[in-house]
């Protein structure tokens, strides 16, 4: 073979070669836009609040709750919950009133148990609140149908742990109609943010149920008040938080609330779990008729691990949803995986005393 003849199959096999690289780069670079493209549309529709404005349909869908059940791999089970009676999909839209906000723009000091008083502390396999401080923890509520969740959770939380901190002496439920009537920083039955809440609880405090009872459970705001209705000074009844913080861990969620008391966590909420009855709530992204209602403000309580096989961690929270609904008023979520974004939203308060 000459030297032309020689040079010429070289050019030959190199465009061949080529050819097949840049091919070969080409399918990767559609495969890579196709699973980018996929990301989006799984990740919009696990994030994005996409139930129609005016779903007037039963809030109570007995289909759904039939596919739920019918999963063999599932974890929890669905039912009818007579909270949900009478109510449409949009109504429970509305309840969903906590404004979820981003870390980027949250400005709430992060609290780290790795280091300080608690750092020694050794976290158990499971734990409960009612367990440890059973005269010290206040019942499950109801907001009924005002968005308020973010105000029921923020006083609940502060009321537990005024009583833990003073070992019973300070035993008052706090006042959610404060918050939701005063703090003009959120919208009260249509909507708040947690951080925002416990500012307000720093700033001016909140007064007793008893001085201020819930009043706003139709769903419309009521009118601040500056006097009691029952016999309390209005300002001596003021309860504040001496400091507020954000939890970013697991652990440092479970330091805390095993040596000061419950805490308020904020995560999305789903169609599925207004049907939750019992057992440990996760939601598979799978099912796309599982549309996000908003965000929820709740009271975590404790943790555990189920004895089935294969064993689940959870968490244990208090709901406002009143004790027709879930287990009890309570529910459990999947712990470890930020399930529906309940471990990215955790704040807590020192009471100030």
């Amino acid at each position: 073979m000459n030297t032309r003849e020689s040079n010429s199959n070289n050019r030959t096999q190199y465009k061949q070669k080529n050819y097949t690289y840049t091919t070969y780069i080409h399918q990767m670079m559609f495969r890579g836009s196709v699973l980018l493209l996929l990301g989006c549309f799984v990740n919009g529709i696990m994030n994005q609040a996409v139930v129609p404005k005016y779903d007037n349909s039963h809030a109570i869908n007995l289909d759904e709750i039939h596919a739920i059940n019918s999963f063999n791999n599932r974890t929890w089970t669905a039912g009818i919950n007579d909270f949900l009676r009478n109510k449409t999909v949009q109504d429970v839209h509305h309840l969903c009133g906590t404004v979820l906000v981003h870390d980027k723009e949250d400005v709430t000091p992060h609290v780290s148990h790795t280091e300080g008083e608690l750092r020694n502390v050794t976290v158990p396999p499971e734990f409960d609140v009612r367990t440890k401080w059973p005269q010290r923890i206040h019942p499950i509520r109801n907001q009924e149908r005002c968005g308020s969740c973010w105000a029921f959770s923020a006083a609940e939380v502060l009321s537990d742990r005024f009583t833990i901190a003073t070992n019973g002496a300070t035993n008052v439920v706090l006042s959610p109609e404060d918050l939701v009537s005063c703090d003009t920083d959120n919208m009260g039955c249509s909507g708040g943010q947690l951080p925002t809440a416990w500012q307000y609880m720093k700033d001016t405090g909140i007064v007793s149920d008893a001085c201020f009872p819930y009043t706003s459970g139709d769903g419309t705001s009521s009118t601040c008040r500056h006097t009691c209705e029952d016999s309390e000074q209005f300002a001596k009844s003021k309860h504040k938080v001496a400091h507020y913080y954000k939890l970013r861990t697991v652990e440092d969620i479970q330091k805390d609330i095993m040596s000061r008391g419950p805490v308020q966590a904020a995560f999305r909420v789903y169609k599925s779990f207004m049907s939750y009855k019992s057992g440990v709530y996760q939601r598979s992204w799978w099912k796309f008729w599982d549309f996000m209602m908003g965000g929820h403000a709740v009271k975590i309580v404790g943790w555990g691990t189920t004895d089935t096989d294969p064993k689940v961690e959870y968490w244990t929270v208090a709901n406002s949803w009143d004790t027709t609904w879930g287990e009890n008023g309570y529910f459990r979520i999947k712990r470890g995986v930020n399930m529906c974004g309940i471990e990215s939203n955790v704040y807590a308060g020192q009471p100030l005393l």
